[in-house]
C-alpha cells in the first residue's frame, strides 16, 4: 500500500476501525452494530438535525402472524414495492430487505422505542399511499421519526460522536477506503480508517423548498463522486405531495404526513374538485408520484397556487396528528375546520451510491445506507414507509459488514485523491435553477440550461462546512442533470414533459460517474433486478 498524508502539515490525526458519517437512522444502527462486534468506531455529525426526526408517517413492516392485521405478507408488501417502484426495483433486494424488516424493528424496541398501540400488546397500524395493506407502525400519531431518533439517540450515547465535523473527501489508495478528510471546529483533519460508512442522508436542499433539515445537501453523493463511484437512479426525486403551504416560503417546510389520506382526508382543488379522480384506481392514495403529478397537472392547469387537503372529516384529527396540528397552527390554519393549503416538496432521493444490501459500494472499505445509498429497494419512485425500515435493515447489516471488513484489513494510513478544485455554484442560484428545470416535471430544454449553467459554475478548493455543501449541491445537480437528459421517457419519480409516456425499453437503471475534472459521465445502462 502506498503511503501518503491525507491534507498536510498541522491537520489533527485520529484514528479507529469504522468510521460513520451521518446520526441519522442508519447511521447510528449502524454505528451501534459495528461497536457490538468489538469495533473502535467513530462517529461524524456535521449538524444536529436529521432528517428522521421529522419523519411522520411511521415504518412499513410485515408483523409476525399473530399480530398482522388484514392478511398481510412479506410477499405482499413486496408486490406492493414493486408496483410503486416502476419497473426498477431489484426484486431480490426488496425481498430480503422486507424480510428482515421486523427484526430490525424489534432491535428498535430493544433499544427503547415506544410505538402506537391500538390494544396491549397490538401496535396501531395504518395504511398508507401503493400500500394493499394496514401495514404501518406509527409513534405519536405523526411523530414516528421523533420517536426513532430519541431512542437511537439514547442508546447512542456511549458512542464516540464528534458534532460539528465535516467530511471534506473519502481518502483511499486506489485500492481500498484508508480514511476520511475532516472539517471540524479545530481544523481540517484526518481520521484513518479502513473503513467507512456513509450515512449523510438525502438532497432536499437542492430545491428552494424541501421537507428535509438543513443539513441535507447531498454530501454522501458527492463524496461518493468525488471517490470515481457510481451514483444509480439519482434522477428519481420524489416530491411528497403534500408539503404545507405557506406563500412563496423557502428552505425547510412542514411535511403534511400521507397517513392524513390513509385515514380519509381528500385532496381537492380550490373549488372543490377531486385532484386524483380518474388519474389512479387508488385515488388519494396512489403512489407518491402518481398523485405529486396529478397536483402539479392540476396547478398548472388552473394557475392555483396550492391545492387544498381536507382533513375536516377525520375523527379528532387534532389528537391523531399532532405534529400537523402544531405545524398547521403555527402557519393559522386549524386542520379540523380548514381544510390545508399543500403542494409537492423535494423529500426524498430514490438513488444514490450505488450499493448491495448490505451497503457495500464498489471501492472496499466503502460503504452507504439510508437514503444517501441506492440498494435497488426503491427503484424510480419509493411506498411510503419504506424508508425507515431501509435504514434500519442496511444500517444494522452496513455496520456489521464494515466491521468484518476491518477486522480482515487492519489499521490503515489514510491517502487522498489529488486535490482538485470542484465546481460551485452559488446556492440560491442553483436552488433556482432546479426548481424551475428539475422538479416535479422536466423537459429536454430546461435540462440543458440546467447542465449548462452547472458546467460554468467556478470551482474553487472547499475547506470549509459551507464549501463544501456548496459543493455537494453543485456536483450532486450535474449528476442529476445528466440522468435526467439520458432517461427520455416518464417513470416513477421522473416526469418529462416532452417524453410523457414510459418507454418499455428504457426499463433499466441508469449510472453516473464524475471524470478526473469532476464532471459527470452517464455509464452503461444498469438492467433492473
Amino acid at each position: 500500500m502506498t503511503s501518503a498524508s491525507c491534507g498536510g502539515a498541522g491537520y489533527w490525526q485520529q484514528r479507529a476501525d469504522v468510521v460513520v458519517i451521518g446520526t441519522g437512522v442508519a447511521g447510528l444502527v449502524a454505528a451501534l452494530a459495528a461497536v457490538r462486534e468489538g469495533r473502535k468506531v467513530v462517529v461524524l455529525s456535521k449538524i444536529a438535525e436529521t432528517a428522521t426526526f421529522y419523519a411522520q408517517g411511521g415504518i412499513a413492516v410485515v408483523l409476525p402472524d399473530a399480530l398482522r392485521a388484514d392478511g398481510d405478507s412479506v410477499s405482499a408488501h413486496v408486490a406492493d414495492t414493486l408496483a410503486a417502484g416502476g419497473g426498477l426495483c431489484d426484486a431480490d433486494a426488496v425481498r430480503s430487505i422486507v424480510a428482515d424488516g421486523y427484526a430490525a424493528v424489534a432491535d428498535l424496541v430493544d433499544a427503547g422505542a415506544r410505538f402506537d398501540e391500538a390494544a396491549p400488546g397490538h401496535w396501531s397500524l395504518t395504511r398508507e399511499g401503493g400500500h394493499s395493506r394496514r401495514r404501518i407502525i406509527h409513534a405519536g400519531g405523526d411523530a414516528t421519526g421523533a420517536e426513532v431518533q430519541r431512542a437511537l439517540d439514547h442508546a447512542a450515547t456511549h458512542l464516540d460522536i464528534r458534532r460539528n465535523h465535516v467530511a471534506l473527501q473519502i481518502c483511499h489508495d486506489g485500492d481500498q477506503v484508508t480514511g476520511v478528510l475532516v472539517h471540524s471546529s479545530d481544523g481540517p483533519g484526518v481520521v484513518h480508517a479502513p473503513s467507512v460508512i456513509l450515512a449523510t442522508g438525502g438532497l432536499g436542499h437542492l430545491y428552494a423548498a424541501t421537507t428535509n433539515p438543513d443539513g441535507s445537501t447531498g454530501d454522501g453523493v458527492a463524496l461518493a463522486l468525488q471517490a470515481g463511484l457510481r451514483v444509480t437512479d439519482i434522477e428519481f426525486i420524489q416530491f411528497h405531495p403534500t408539503m404545507l403551504y405557506s406563500g412563496g416560503a423557502g428552505g425547510r417546510r412542514p411535511l403534511i404526513t400521507e397517513a392524513l389520506r390513509g385515514e380519509g382526508a381528500r385532496l381537492v382543488d380550490r373549488r372543490g374538485g377531486s385532484v386524483t379522480a380518474g388519474v389512479h384506481p387508488l385515488g388519494d392514495l396512489a403512489p407518491r408520484d402518481v398523485v405529486a403529478a396529478a397536483i402539479d397537472a392540476r396547478l398548472r392547469e388552473t394557475g392555483d397556487p396550492c391545492v387544498y387537503l381536507d382533513a375536516t372529516g377525520i375523527e379528532d384529527v387534532r389528537g391523531r396528528f399532532p405534529t400537523v396540528t402544531a405545524a398547521c397552527l403555527a402557519a393559522g390554519i386549524d386542520p379540523a375546520v380548514h381544510p390545508i393549503p399543500v403542494v409537492p416538496g423535494a423529500h426524498y432521493s430514490c438513488g444514490g451510491v450505488h450499493t448491495d444490501v448490505h451497503g457495500r459500494t464498489d471501492l472496499p472499505g466503502l460503504f452507504a445506507a439510508g437514503e444517501v445509498a441506492r440498494t435497488g429497494m426503491h427503484g424510480a419512485n419509493r411506498l411510503a414507509s419504506n424508508s425507515l425500515l431501509e435504514g434500519l435493515v442496511v444500517g444494522g447489516r452496513a455496520g456489521r459488514a464494515a466491521s468484518a471488513h476491518a477486522g480482515q484489513s487492519g489499521p490503515t494510513t489514510a491517502v487522498a485523491p489529488a486535490a482538485v478544485r470542484l465546481p460551485v455554484l452559488a446556492r440560491p442560484a442553483l436552488q433556482h435553477a432546479m426548481s424551475r428545470h428539475a422538479s416535479v416535471v422536466r423537459d429536454a430544454d430546461g435540462l440543458v440550461r440546467l447542465a449548462g449553467m452547472l458546467a460554468d459554475a467556478p470551482r474553487r478548493l472547499v475547506t470549509d462546512r459551507g464549501g463544501a455543501e456548496d459543493a455537494a449541491l453543485t456536483l450532486t445537480a450535474r449528476a442529476i442533470a445528466a440522468a435526467a437528459l439520458a432517461r427520455t421517457e416518464s417513470r416513477g419519480c421522473h416526469h418529462r414533459a416532452d417524453h410523457p409516456e414510459t418507454d418499455a425499453a428504457q426499463a433499466f437503471s441508469i449510472s453516473v460517474r464524475t471524470d478526473t475534472t469532476a464532471d459527470p459521465v452517464v455509464t452503461a445502462p444498469q438492467v433492473a433486478g
